[in-house]
């Protein structure tokens, strides 16, 4: 059961509300987090933005190896969390595996499914429920027998793959998406019958090393049956990278792209989707989110704070964030994944290495927390 204690502090000139939660067989999250590890509360300046109680924070997943980059859904009446984990760490490693954990209730959770692929680091996993499946996407760095060094990346090797299921008990394994060689995909889509994805790829293909920076551009891929893939449009031609899209009833598209280490930019367009508007945010978002919560858009992801890096979630109104919550995070953390259940409760995920072991080590593991916007 989780206990909670709430204070007020001011920071920046705006009241937050400070949440202290302790865990079942853990203890104090002040303890574990240190005096920045606490979940954080915004008071919207703005009486349209609700406050949010944040509660149950929990760790759901650690085995001594780096998990991160989560995603949730719920399907067919059960929930499932999937999530990268490898032994070697955060870079490219072809000892890299995808888990999928099923849970009936957001409290136990058993691993369903876990696959790999042979010579490449999978990563960033997502989920989406498309013509009566349960696909898991992942982008993948070839790597070849050992970990790649950063001189040797190159995003003309990357390549797509997903595993389904159609009932989330039983999975097929991985294939090889048709169409996406040559792209880091990233964050799925569903509208109109068809699944969309963005595509991180070096412009025409450029031979040169690496083919980081400005030169990178990100396409919309789509695809009718989710294994075969084609560019439906281009939307990034300089400094493309992790970019969520949300499709609205009439076609039209909203977005969140992360620039590098750049601000983040909301992006907008009407099918056929060959003309973009964007805007610059007011801050850099590390794994973007963008999901309808009720009547009103979050948007999460890592930001950089004076006390480092932290898990971010916002409302978005406009072009404008205004941030509700900050989770107990630090270190190489966030990437996180909000699931509503209702229009006022929700349930999300995020990685973090805030977090120590029984001897002093910092672990990356994977943590969930309760979201309950506040009614007067």
């Amino acid at each position: 059961m989780a206990h909670v204690q709430r204070k007020h502090l001011v920071r920046n000139g705006l009241p937050k509300l400070l949440i202290f939660v302790y865990l079942s067989g853990f203890c104090w999250l002040s303890i574990f987090c240190g005096s920045t590890g606490l979940a954080q509360t915004v008071e919207q300046a703005d009486s349209t933005f609700p406050e949010v109680r944040v509660t149950n924070m929990r760790r759901v997943f650690h085995n001594g190896e780096h998990n991160a980059f989560t995603d949730l859904i719920r399907f067919e009446g059960q929930f499932y969390l999937t999530f990268r984990s490898c032994p070697d760490g955060h870079m490219v490693h072809p000892t890299a595996s995808i888990i999928i954990l099923v849970s009936p209730d957001l409290k136990s959770w058993k691993k369903v499914h876990q696959f790999s692929v042979p010579m490449r680091d999978t990563r960033d996993p997502h989920f989406l429920e498309f013509k009566g499946r349960l696909f898991v996407y992942t982008g993948t760095w070839y790597s070849g027998e050992t970990t790649l060094p950063r001189s040797e990346y190159d995003l003309n090797k990357h390549l797509g793959y997903a595993a389904w299921s159609e009932d989330g008990k039983q999975w097929h394994s991985p294939v090889m998406l048709e169409g996406t060689f040559g792209h880091y995909i990233w964050k799925a889509a569903e509208y109109g019958g068809k699944a969309y994805l963005c595509g991180r790829r070096k412009h025409q293909f450029d031979v040169r090393p690496r083919g980081e920076g400005p030169e990178v551009e990100s396409a919309m891929l789509v695809s009718d049956d989710g294994l075969v893939w084609k560019t439906a449009a281009l939307f990034q031609e300089q400094r493309g990278d992790e970019t969520v899209f949300q499709f609205q009833h009439d076609g039209s598209v909203l977005a969140i792209g992360r620039r590098g280490s750049d601000k983040a930019e909301i992006l907008r367009a009407k099918p056929p989707y060959s003309e973009w508007q964007r805007k610059e945010l007011d801050r850099y978002i590390g794994g973007p989110l963008l999901v309808r919560w009720g009547d009103r858009w979050v948007v999460g992801g890592r930001r950089n704070t004076d006390q480092g890096p932290k898990t971010s979630m916002c409302w978005l109104s406009g072009n404008e964030l205004h941030e509700f919550a900050e989770l107990p995070s630090g270190g190489d953390n966030s990437y996180p994944a909000l699931l509503p259940l209702s229009s006022t409760r929700a349930v999300m995920s995020w990685y973090s290495s805030h977090e120590k072991d029984a001897n002093g080590k910092l672990i990356t593991a994977i943590y969930m927390a309760d979201l309950e916007v506040e009614t007067p």
